[in-house]
C-alpha cells in the first residue's frame, strides 16, 4: 500500500542498529569520523527522548478523523495550521542538551546558540511550535533577530520536536483502522511532501520493488502513485552513483525544477529517529547533485487554515 505503517522498533534494537551503522560508516569512510562522533551524541539524546515519549500515554488531539481525511484529500498535510499544543516542559531539556553538545564540539556559532537558549533570550515554546508547524521562514526571522545561526537553530529545534511529531504520526495515522476512510486517504496520498507535517522527504528508500519517500522529521513513509519528481511531479532522471563499497545508490534529478532527491537501497525502512544516519552516509550524493547544479527546495509553505 502507498502509506507505510511502521510498527515501533524496540529501544534496544534502535540502539544496536545505530551503533552498527556508525561503526560501518567510519570503517568505510574514515573522513566521516568527526561527523559521526557528533551525530552519535545528538541522536543519542533524541533516542532517549523518543523512548520517554513512547513510555507515556499517547497525546489527545482535537483532530477528528473525518476532518483529517478531508485535509489529506485536498492535498493538505494533517498538522498544517493546526493549534497543536507543544509539551515544552518535556522538549526543552533535550533542546538545551543538543545546544551543549554542539557547543562542546567547538565553533563560535554553537557557543552563541547555547548561551542564547540557556540565557532565556528566546521563547522556547514559540520556537518549538514554529518547528512543529514547519514554519522555517518564521524561525529564520527569529534567528536573525537573535543574532544566531538559522541552520543550527533549525537543527536543534528539529531534533528536539521530532520525537513528538513521531508520536503524533502514530496517533493520527498508524492507529487508524485499515478499513477507515482516513487510511484510504493516506493510501491515495500523491504529493511528494509528507502527509503529516508537509516536509520534503530526506531521501527515497528502495526495497522489495518499492520506492518509499521518507520524512526525517516524523519518519512517515509513503509511496506516491507516480514516480515523477517529488517536488514538481515532472519527469525525473535517475543517475546511478555507486562506489565499490556501496551499491544501490542514485540521485533522482529533475530538469524542470532543478531539484534532486537521494535514493538508497535498503533491506527494510529505517526506524525513527535513525533516518539522519542514512542522510549522513549519503552525503556524497548531495555533493554530486549540487556540483551538477541541482538543489533541494525550501520547505513548502501552506496557507492558513
Amino acid at each position: 500500500m502507498p502509506y507505510a505503517v511502521q510498527p515501533p522498533a524496540p529501544e534496544s534494537v534502535r540502539e544496536a542498529l545505530a551503533e552498527a551503522r556508525w561503526t560501518d560508516m567510519v570503517a568505510m569512510k574514515p573522513d566521516l569520523a568527526p561527523a559521526v562522533q557528533l551525530q552519535r551524541q545528538l541522536i543519542g539524546a533524541v533516542l532517549r527522548l523518543t523512548a520517554a515519549f513512547e513510555a507515556m500515554r499517547p497525546p489527545k488531539l482535537s483532530l477528528p478523523p473525518r476532518y483529517v481525511t478531508a485535509k489529506l484529500s485536498a492535498g493538505i498535510p494533517a498538522l498544517v495550521a493546526e493549534p497543536i499544543p507543544i509539551p515544552s516542559d518535556r522538549l526543552a531539556p533535550t533542546l538545551a542538551e543538543l545546544c551543549r553538545i554542539l557547543a562542546s564540539h567547538g565553533g563560535e556559532a554553537g557557543i552563541v546558540l547555547q548561551e542564547t537558549i540557556e540565557g532565556g533570550r528566546l521563547d522556547v515554546g514559540a520556537l518549538l511550535t514554529l518547528t512543529l508547524r514547519r514554519e522555517q521562514a518564521a524561525l529564520r526571522a527569529v534567528a536573525t533577530k537573535a543574532g544566531i545561526g538559522h541552520d543550527l537553530l533549525w537543527l536543534v529545534a528539529d531534533l528536539s520536536v521530532g520525537p513528538y511529531a513521531h508520536v503524533l504520526r502514530g496517533t493520527l495515522f498508524d492507529a487508524a483502522p485499515a478499513d477507515a476512510p482516513l487510511r484510504a486517504a493516506l493510501d491515495a496520498w500523491s504529493p511528494g511532501y509528507c502527509p503529516l507535517c508537509g516536509s520534503w522527504p530526506a531521501f527515497a528508500e528502495v526495497f522489495e520493488g518499492r520506492r518509499l519517500l521518507r520524512c526525517a522529521f516524523c519518519a512517515a513513509g509513503w509511496e506516491p502513485a507516480t514516480a515523477g519528481c517529488a517536488y514538481c511531479g515532472d519527469a525525473m532522471t535517475v543517475r546511478a552513483l555507486e562506489s565499490q563499497a556501496q551499491t544501490g545508490r542514485a540521485i533522482e534529478t529533475c530538469d524542470a525544477c532543478r531539484g534532486y532527491l537521494k535514493r538508497v537501497a535498503v533491506d527494510a525502512p529505517m526506524p525513527f529517529p535513525l533516518l539522519p544516519l542514512d542522510d549522513l552516509d549519503s552525503m556524497d550524493l548531495d555533493l554530486a547533485a549540487m556540483n551538477a547544479g541541482f538543489a533541494r527546495p525550501a520547505i513548502k509553505a501552506f496557507g492558513a487554515r
